[in-house]
């Protein structure tokens, strides 16, 4: 048997945002028509380690099958030593055999197919209209989410507002040059999200960083944070329409769901569907100009499952990577 492997170039070289979103918005409707299999995925937490792991197995039927599982570890502290705090592998095995295909990068994997995803979700929730970017947080996935919304909306502006101010500075500063629009450092987060009709929260924080009182009509908004963390109030979650990439997920991780079911603030009926349900016709998305749409993301293994086989199939036709016999 021979495996392939694809490290982080090969990866970004075999799959652009643009070319992921295609890839997202099928596996999302093939959740939503119950055509996936994907349990909770696993977390492991040592006491003495200074991360953690996550294991997110995922199959997805349809007329192309896939089937894999991402092992990822997510190290805080890595930003300290500039590397990516998320590190790991998605490993896409054949679901006629169970025999291992491909071993790839996941850390360039997770940031395009999240930023994929959020890109979904702006093109069918945000208005037409909206181009006033607040975007809180000046990581990777801040870099992978700016190019994402310009592809769907035309940005008139960009804030960005990070804990550290030099770190939004420099954001601003090497990003700025790459767009027609002006990209500026903010102080605060009240000041980046003022007026803005999108906003991308790109944080770990796990207290809320954004509260829903300074939202302003019409605005939507993408809450990418991952299991554990709580980005945004409970008034952002109660006042908006909320959409999930899954509920069990959202149920059992969102810091922010979670807060809010807890405050008697909603139930589970406030969801208004899943970006799957959504695109399947299953669920109505946004309502009106003045409503405030707000999208979770917890990001889920069948979203690295398959841009895991899109990877593979290009990798084949454009024989990049190392092929391993085993």
């Amino acid at each position: 048997m021979e495996l392939l492997v694809l490290d982080d170039r090969d990866v970004e070289g075999l799959l652009s945002i643009e070319e992921c979103m295609p890839v997202m918005e099928e596996a999302l409707s093939v959740l939503a028509r119950g055509e996936a299999c994907q349990p909770l995925r696993s977390m492991v937490a040592p006491d003495q380690a200074a991360g953690v792991m996550g294991l997110m197995p995922a199959y997805l039927g349809g007329e192309t099958p896939s089937l894999g599982v991402k092992v990822i570890g997510v190290f805080a502290g890595n930003r300290q030593r500039g590397i990516d705090s998320h590190q790991g592998a998605v490993l896409l095995l054949s679901p006629r055999t169970g025999e291992v295909r491909a071993v790839m990068d996941a850390s360039a994997l997770t940031g395009i197919r999240t930023a994929a995803v959020s890109a979904v979700a702006t093109r069918l929730l945000a208005r037409e209209d909206a181009g006033d970017l607040a975007l809180i947080g000046a990581g990777v996935q801040a870099v992978y989410h700016l190019d994402a919304m310009a592809l769907v909306r035309d940005l008139r502006r960009v804030r960005v507002v990070s804990r550290t101010g030099d770190t939004a500075r420099r954001f601003a500063e090497e990003h700025g040059a790459r767009f027609s629009f002006p990209i500026d450092s903010v102080s605060s987060v009240e000041e980046a999200v003022r007026g803005a009709d999108l906003v991308v929260t790109a944080t770990t924080a796990t207290s809320p960083v954004l509260r829903g009182a300074w939202l302003a009509p019409g605005t939507h908004v993408n809450v990418i944070g991952g299991p554990g963390a709580n980005e945004v109030d409970v008034e952002a979650i109660s006042r908006a329409a909320l959409f999930l990439d899954d509920r069990t997920a959202a149920e059992n991780e969102s810091g922010e769901y979670r807060a809010a079911v807890t405050a008697g603030a909603i139930g589970p009926e406030h969801v208004r569907g899943t970006l799957g349900e959504v695109l399947a016709g299953m669920r109505p998305g946004r309502s009106s100009a003045d409503e405030v749409t707000l999208f979770k993301s917890l990001g889920i293994g069948i979203e690295d499952v398959a841009a895991a086989a899109y990877v593979y199939s290009r990798a084949c036709d454009e024989e990049v990577g190392t092929w391993v016999r085993t």
